[in-house]
């Protein structure tokens, strides 16, 4: 593979904060920050990034709460995404290590339970697949890049109603090839 098809781009604020403008292929990315509010979106922005060239993602849902109307307003193609729903914590490593070996990149929520050894072989598997491995919540060990991600302002209401139209995200990006913590507001 050469080098520039081993890099997965990122439109983007987000992607100006990646090195090269992307994820390389091959790397374990992991999420910090509250599920909610902006762990997922990013999450979501790089399935987006994925589908968008004509390459497969997959979201491992445990609670069963991923919205695909969300999923798609942020961009996903639901055609080319997997969303994969209430996996037992027991089988999560089976389950994303399956995956790693169908999709370009897998999003994950971290089960409290993972052990460090299923974690490191599942880093090792996606590096050797040349696939992009998102996790989120507690990763228990290194990841090539960690991005810490929070929700901050909404817009969209008036004083007494009307929906939220957009929010704000906060994101701090660490990793090798990253300039000094970068950040996007």
């Amino acid at each position: 593979m050469l080098a520039g098809a081993r890099l997965l781009a990122v439109a983007g604020p987000i992607g100006q904060l990646l090195p090269a403008g992307g994820i390389q292929r091959g790397s374990t990315v992991a999420l910090d920050g509250p599920t909610g509010a902006g762990s997922t979106t990013v999450a979501l922005l790089l399935a987006a990034a994925t589908t968008s060239v004509g390459e497969w993602a997959a979201v491992v849902d445990p609670d069963g709460t991923l919205g695909a109307r969300a999923a798609a307003e942020i961009g996903v193609d639901l055609e080319r995404c997997a969303i994969v729903r209430s996996v037992p914590p027991d089988r999560w490593p089976k389950v994303v290590g399956a995956l790693l070996d169908g999709v370009t990149l897998v999003a994950a929520a971290v089960p409290p339970s993972l052990r460090p050894g299923d974690a490191r072989r599942l880093a090792a598997r996606a590096r050797e697949r040349a696939t992009v491995l998102v996790t989120l919540g507690p990763w228990p060990v290194e990841a090539t890049l960690r991005l810490h991600a929070q929700g901050r302002d909404w817009s969209g209401l008036a004083t007494g109603g009307g929906l939220l139209a957009e929010s704000e995200l906060d994101v701090r990006v660490e990793g090798k090839g990253v300039r000094a913590h970068a950040r996007a507001g």
